[in-house]
């Protein structure tokens, strides 16, 4: 069985932006008097959020909503670091690990 990622993944991101639970819940629009205890059952694994929340926390972290499904902080920090690329660079990317791939 696979261990769900997006709990870690929501406090990783939240901490490293430093805010608070309930910070980021009222920025993404919980109401302020239940934003921390909610923000803390996604945190725990609880409760899980649905796509559209997390992508509001995804846009408020600034980071890309695949971010939250790695399973390893390395793809994690793959996929924030290939998100700010330039289409350009993107493809120059896809093409160079193509060849790679393909030694």
């Amino acid at each position: 069985m696979t261990i769900n990622p997006v709990p870690g993944r929501i406090k990783q991101a939240r901490v490293s932006k430093g805010i608070s639970q309930k910070e980021l819940g009222i920025r993404i629009g919980l109401d302020q008097s239940s934003a921390s205890s909610r923000m803390n059952h996604y945190e725990k694994g609880r409760h899980t959020p649905d796509i559209p929340t997390l992508k509001r926390m995804a846009d408020e972290l600034g980071v890309p909503l695949a971010y939250f499904f790695c399973e390893s902080d390395k793809t994690a920090e793959l996929i924030c670091l290939i998100e700010n690329l330039s289409e350009t660079d993107k493809k120059t990317l896809i093409h160079r690990l193509k060849e790679s791939n393909n030694r």
